[in-house]
């Protein structure tokens, strides 16, 4: 999944697991080394620092996909730091790219 790509129906965590799964390929392509993820989704923070476990059905999968990838990289840090309300690009984008998939 690029950037202005339709992720699909699913709910919003599942489509930023998506998305982070999309960047973690993006950066092992780059090498192994340390990385740093900043992500607005709180729920998925705490699941993969162990502080939440996930339990909605559609979250495991990708959830552990992630922790696969993210075994990849060491050291890894993540971080909350890209609220909503400071990421109207990345909102906007988004939306535009599912205008796009249903005008297509």
């Amino acid at each position: 999944m690029g950037t202005g790509q339709y992720p699909g129906q699913c709910i919003n965590n599942e489509a930023e697991y998506r998305v982070l799964l999309f960047g973690l390929e993006k950066c092992r392509e780059f090498g192994r080394g340390k990385i740093k993820v900043h992500l607005e989704s709180e729920r998925i923070v705490k699941q993969i620092r162990g502080e939440y476990r996930g339990k909605h059905p559609n979250l495991k999968t990708p959830f552990k996909k992630t922790m696969q990838k993210l075994s990849d990289f060491s050291p890894f840090s993540i971080i909350i730091q890209v609220r909503y309300e400071k990421n109207s690009r990345a909102d906007f984008l988004a939306n535009q790219a599912i205008v796009d998939h249903f005008n297509n």
